[in-house]
C-alpha cells in the first residue's frame, strides 16, 4: 500500500487552509503534518518536519511564497512545491516550468488530483533508494518561474483614460476591449468609456497580458475573459458580444477564429 504524501500547508487565510484540507482529505492520500499562516512559520514547519510536500501561498504578508521558495531551495530541502495563487487562467502559463505545479484559487479538487499525483511521481523519481531525496525544484528553475511572473505582474497596470478633459485610471485587467476609431484608440471598461493616450494598438498590446488581451483583429483588442457570447457569422467566422453595457459585437478574424476554436474547443 502506497504511503501518504506528509504536507504542510502554508497560506495567509485560516479559510483557505482549512478548504485546502478539506479537500485533500477528500482526494486522499495525503496527510497534513503541519500548517503556517506565513513565510517565516513556514520555513520553521518545514524545517522542523521535512513534508514531502508543501502547499505553498504564493501572495503573503513579509516573506512571500517565492521568497520561501528560495530559502527552500538555498538550503536543499527535499520538499516538493506545489504553488497555489489567486492569478488568473492566463497569467498562470508562466508556472509551467520542470518540476514546479501550481493550484489555481478556487482550487479545483480534480486539478488538485492531478498536482498530487504529480508530486506523488516526482517524489518516486527523485528519490533513489535508502536516500533522503532531491529537492523538487532547483534555482535555476526557481528564477525562471519567479522572472516570468514578475514580467506577467508588470503588466498588471493602472492605465490612464481619457474621459472629455479628465484623465481616470483603470485597472488594466477591467478593461472589456480597446478599438481603433477616427479619435484614436477608444478604451471600455464596465464603468468607463474614453480614449487612450497610446498611439497604436500595438503600444497598448505590449502593456497588457497577452494570455488575456487578444487581438482578435487588425481594429480591436478584447479581453478574453469579458466576452459574453460568441456568435457564429458568415465563412464560419464569429462575432464577440462583449460585457459592456452595451453588449458591443466584434469581429474575430480568420485567423483569430482558428485560435479561437482551439482555445474553447468550439
Amino acid at each position: 500500500m502506497t504511503a501518504d504524501l506528509r504536507a504542510v500547508v502554508v497560506d495567509d487565510e485560516q479559510l483557505a487552509r482549512e478548504e485546502l484540507g478539506y479537500l485533500l482529505g477528500q482526494v486522499g492520500g495525503v496527510s497534513i503534518i503541519g500548517q503556517a499562516g506565513n513565510g517565516v512559520e513556514a520555513l520553521a514547519s518545514i524545517e522542523q518536519l521535512h513534508p514531502d510536500v508543501v502547499f505553498l501561498d504564493v501572495q503573503m504578508p513579509g516573506l512571500t511564497g517565492f521568497e520561501v521558495a528560495r530559502r527552500l531551495v538555498s538550503t536543499g530541502s527535499p520538499s516538493h512545491i506545489i504553488f497555489v495563487t489567486a492569478y488568473d487562467q492566463h497569467a498562470i502559463e508562466a508556472f509551467e516550468v520542470n518540476a514546479v505545479d501550481y493550484l489555481l484559487k478556487p482550487v479545483d479538487p480534480a486539478r488538485l488530483q492531478l498536482a498530487v499525483d504529480r508530486a506523488r511521481r516526482r517524489i518516486v523519481s527523485d528519490r533513489p533508494p535508502d536516500q533522503a531525496g532531491a529537492p523538487g525544484i532547483n534555482q535555476a528553475e526557481l528564477e525562471k518561474l519567479i522572472e516570468l511572473v514578475s514580467q506577467r505582474q508588470s503588466r498588471r497596470e493602472r492605465l490612464a483614460v481619457k474621459v472629455g478633459e479628465r484623465f481616470l485610471l483603470v485597472q488594466a485587467e477591467e478593461i472589456i476591449y480597446a478599438s481603433l476609431a477616427d479619435e484614436g484608440i477608444t478604451v471600455v471598461t464596465g464603468q468607463v468609456r474614453g480614449t487612450s493616450n497610446y498611439r497604436t494598438l500595438d503600444e497598448l498590446q505590449d502593456r497588457l497580458d497577452p494570455g488575456v488581451f487578444w487581438r482578435v483583429h487588425r481594429s480591436h483588442l478584447v479581453n478574453i475573459n469579458k466576452i459574453k457570447e460568441i456568435v457564429p457569422w458568415f465563412s464560419r467566422n464569429f462575432l464577440l458580444r462583449m460585457k459592456d453595457d452595451k453588449s458591443t459585437e466584434i469581429p474575430v478574424s480568420r485567423t483569430q477564429t482558428r485560435r479561437l476554436r482551439e482555445y474553447l474547443k468550439l
